[in-house]
């Protein structure tokens, strides 16, 4: 089996493993993380209105202005302040945290302790 195909398996299975633990609801709705190579982005999302509560990215101009990079660590740190500050102010202090395929790990990890630091109980 060639790497990419491997690599590929182990992201979905791992995407699966997740998803099927992680679910969001009206009382702890779910912290779902997308990462690029240039952006990091954070939804908080109640599954069962379907809804998003809160949103954050580092393609924001107030957290990465022009000219920053929004797909390094520091990125990601101010991505999560500002959603826990965001969905603080929407009452929400509980989430379930969606890291999808990536591993707890570089961004991700800072993404989350951020919220962590900001409030959010993860």
């Amino acid at each position: 089996m060639r790497l990419e195909k491997q690599i590929k398996r182990q992201r979905q299975n791992r995407d699966w493993r997740v998803g099927n633990r992680v679910r969001g609801t009206s009382d702890r709705p779910r912290l779902t993380v997308f990462r690029s190579n240039k952006f990091i982005y954070a939804q908080i999302v109640d599954d069962e209105r379907g809804q998003t509560l809160a949103a954050a990215s580092s393609r924001q101009a107030e957290i990465c202005p022009k000219g920053t990079n929004g797909g390094n660590t520091a990125a990601a740190v101010l991505v999560g302040k500002i959603l826990a500050k965001r969905a603080i102010d929407r009452g929400i202090k509980k989430v379930a945290f969606d890291r999808g395929s990536y591993r707890y790990h570089g961004r991700v990890a800072a993404l989350a302790n951020a919220a962590r630091e900001g409030g959010l109980e993860l």
